[in-house]
């Protein structure tokens, strides 16, 4: 048998890691190999087409990192196992399976652009064109698969540090269309660039490490001022445990009626969530505060054990509320008033992100000029900076940083 009918067929007998048949290098691959005997024109196209997905994937000098990777990424009975810590209550014929299927993947990774083109049935028909058709170099494989023989502790050990599936690719999610969508280019943001608020941050952080930790945690609301950092917590939180399991999930407000079906694509899953809701606030009217509600407390369709919600604000309690409101004809005013405020009580925790005061805010302004290489007088820089703050409206570390940036495009 040939090296590529028999990678061909190995790959056609795959059963745990079925699925990436469906990926489209591995479907592109499968239909070139497909073509081995088949007239020149099909074969020319098949060959044609792979090399330009090869090329618009970035991957026509690594093969075996592109075949491979498919199955890092695969989500099935023994990627979800693995990264849960359980492969080892796996049945043997399982895992026995899973040795087969990376071996034929490894199998397939190998194949060189000389071995397709050496084996095609009518060489001779076109050996001169065949002369002139590109290479793709073979290259490395992923990691765990960069082994001449796969190490199915060293697969498990990949899972169980980086999730499966989307998972394992992505760290930063949004709910879209009643789907969990990756965000392909997610802030980078890092917990060690925040100047200053320490004490709230610690806060967020000490929580989320109870919740990796299986220790008792709870939801967190992030409020206060505009641009003190609430979002940029979340998500420089989001990237600094990614590595312990943790992925963000960013759920728009207006969706929140969706959560039972986010909390049934998650409750399942070997990682930890934070459902993370921006810029949480509500007219007093709105029905959608009580959906919030049900999710926090009380509800039947709860969040899971594997999730957290964390919310930001600019409001401690959530919902816009006027004198006008507390005049309302209502005959039990106090509990009406109680409902509208119990929203924000339902966090168990509650972090402030508060305005600096002007030595706060101008020791920010120092730091990030020392980082930036910014020389200035400090004299004149706190009165620079002053003013450009009094021009927006008020202090806070957004505009610290505005500040910063603005120096470096023009004179202030």
């Amino acid at each position: 048998m040939t090296k590529t009918a028999q990678a061909y067929l190995m790959m056609k007998s795959l059963s745990v890691y079925r699925g990436i048949l469906q990926r489209s290098v591995i479907k592109g691959y499968m239909k070139l190999l497909e073509s081995i005997e088949a007239e020149p024109g099909v074969f020319l196209d098949a060959y044609g087409e792979f090399f330009s997905l090869l090329s618009q994937r970035g991957v026509s000098d690594r093969l075996a990192y592109a075949v491979t990777e498919t199955a890092l990424f695969d989500e099935n009975s023994f990627s979800l196992a693995a990264a849960a810590g359980k492969t080892k209550s796996l049945p043997k014929n399982l895992t026995g399976a899973v040795s087969h299927d990376c071996e034929a993947i490894i199998n397939l990774s190998r194949l060189t652009s000389e071995d397709i083109i050496g084996e095609y049935k009518y060489l001779s028909d076109i050996s001169e064109i065949a002369n002139a058709l590109p290479r793709w170099k073979t290259g490395e494989a992923a990691q765990a698969f960069n082994t001449e023989r796969i190490k199915l502790s060293e697969l498990a050990k990949f899972y169980r540090k980086n999730g499966c599936g989307m998972f394992a690719r992505y760290k930063a999610f949004v709910w879209r269309g009643g789907e969990i969508c990756p965000v392909e280019h997610p802030d980078k943001i890092e917990l060690s660039s925040f100047i200053g608020y320490e004490r709230p941050r610690s806060k967020v952080i000490a929580n989320t490490l109870a919740f990796l930790d299986g220790k008792a945690c709870n939801n967190c609301l992030l409020y206060g001022d505009m641009g003190t950092g609430k979002s940029s917590t979340v998500k420089a939180v989001g990237n600094a445990f990614r590595e312990k399991g943790l992925r963000v999930v960013e759920m728009p407000k207006e969706r929140l009626s969706d959560f039972p079906l986010l909390v049934d694509k998650i409750a399942a899953l070997p990682m930890k969530f934070i459902i993370f809701i921006d810029d949480l606030s509500f007219q007093s009217q709105d029905k959608s505060y009580t959906s919030l509600k049900a999710v926090l407390e009380g509800g039947l369709a709860a969040r899971p054990d594997n999730a957290l919600i964390y919310a930001t604000s600019n409001r401690r309690h959530l919902i816009k509320e006027s004198w006008a409101d507390r005049e309302a004809d209502d005959i039990h005013r106090r509990d009406n008033m109680q409902e509208t405020l119990s929203l924000s009580d339902r966090f168990g925790l509650s972090v402030c992100f508060g305005n600096p005061d002007k030595k706060e805010y101008l020791d920010i302004v120092f730091t990030l000029a020392d980082k930036a290489k910014i020389k200035k007088d400090p004299e004149e820089l706190s009165v620079l900076a002053e003013r450009f703050a009094l021009g927006r409206g008020g202090r806070s570390p957004r505009c610290a940083k505005q500040f910063i940036e603005s120096l470096g495009g023009y004179d202030i």
